[in-house]
């Protein structure tokens, strides 16, 4: 963008004009979202996981003795076909609801997963060309991907002065909007929010679960900043296990897919590009084309995947590494609780702006 772009060019005329003054020593680069170059400590025990499975020979020292699970690392891009497996921890964060591994493709981080489904769920031109529902204010991912693959962007707006709530009055009143010019197929959730920081209640989300299934709308929920929860008046709800709490009208029937990552959290790889989906009632000629397209692809990195498996697999209570794992985790996490309450202090003592709690 031409913020960041800007931001280039005043670092290049420092370094080829010295003379020019500016009111600043450097240019802070916030923008890409790489938690560890802004100091925060790595995890550990993921470093350690991710170094084994690059040098096996790792294995036969003392290193490897709290990892009784390391192995030499394989590849490939779908869950079924692999050694590291997210279902067991999924089905421990959704209350036993059953995952079947046909229905996970390991991806180069979630970015690449949204951007692999909706690249199969687009098709048509004008008003049969597929509109996808995004929140305002969203991740530009989302909107750049919907622009390359020539669907339609049809906004909802998160309501500001109920600390970014989602109402699903708006969603009916943009859905029923965009059917006078494009075919509204996908709705994406972004639950914490990303850039607000909202977490949705599980009332909400029955709500946003009941619009989908009566409108026949394919749930897109972006789930990557589910660690990052700091008040404790809200709880992080996936959207899956609420799903199945409705009941098999819906469980059986709405279509969902569900992503995480390795990049955010209280983990911050964001080099490793480790992230899966999980997708629920896709007919099964549409989720063989979702698992080909990665597969053409040959693979997510190794590295990923294995830092991915040690997200959703972190070390127990009866396991060596757990004790030094718990306090870097919540260590991460409280600075990252601290900092967001000073970010909230500081925006709202300036005038004309007002900052919702984080």
């Amino acid at each position: 963008g031409l913020i960041v772009t800007k931001g280039g060019e005043i670092e290049r005329e420092r370094v080829l004009q010295r003379g020019i003054t500016k009111p600043f020593n450097e240019v802070i680069k916030a923008n890409i979202g790489d938690a560890h170059a802004m100091g925060q400590q790595p995890i550990t025990f993921l470093r350690q996981v991710v170094a084994l499975c690059a040098y096996s020979d790792l294995l036969d020292s003392h290193f490897s003795q709290g990892m009784p699970r390391a192995e030499p690392a394989e590849s490939c891009s779908h869950a079924e076909d692999t050694a590291l497996d997210p279902t067991a921890p999924a089905k421990k964060r959704d209350g036993g609801i059953p995952v079947d591994p046909d229905n996970i493709c390991l991806t180069t981080g979630a970015s690449e997963g949204i951007a692999s489904i909706l690249k199969t769920l687009v098709s048509g031109k004008g008003k049969s060309r597929t509109g996808v529902m995004i929140p305002i204010l969203q991740y530009s991912l989302y909107s750049v991907a919907i622009s390359e693959f020539d669907a339609a962007q049809v906004n909802y707006y998160l309501d500001e002065d109920n600390c970014w709530a989602l109402d699903v009055n708006e969603l009916r009143r943009s859905l029923y909007q965009a059917r006078a010019y494009c075919n509204p197929k996908v709705l994406c959730i972004i639950t914490p929010g990303n850039l607000t920081g909202q977490v949705q209640s599980k009332h909400c989300i029955e709500e946003v679960i009941h619009f989908a299934w009566e409108e026949g709308l394919f749930l897109l929920t972006d789930e990557v900043y589910q660690d990052n929860v700091y008040s404790n008046s809200c709880q992080f709800h996936s959207f899956k296990k609420v799903l199945f709490e409705m009941g098999p009208e819906y469980s059986n029937n709405v279509e969902l897919a569900s992503f995480h990552s390795t990049s955010k959290g209280y983990m911050g790889e964001c080099g490793y590009r480790g992230g899966y989906m999980e997708v629920l009632n896709l007919q099964p000629d549409i989720l063989a084309q979702l698992v080909k397209m990665p597969s053409v692809r040959l693979c997510p990195p190794v590295s990923g995947q294995a830092a991915m498996d040690v997200v959703v697999k972190p070390p127990q209570p009866n396991e060596e590494s757990y004790e030094q794992f718990i306090p870097e985790k919540e260590a991460v996490l409280g600075n990252l609780a601290q900092k967001a309450r000073v970010t909230e202090e500081l925006f709202n003592q300036v005038p004309g702006i007002q900052c919702n709690p984080l």
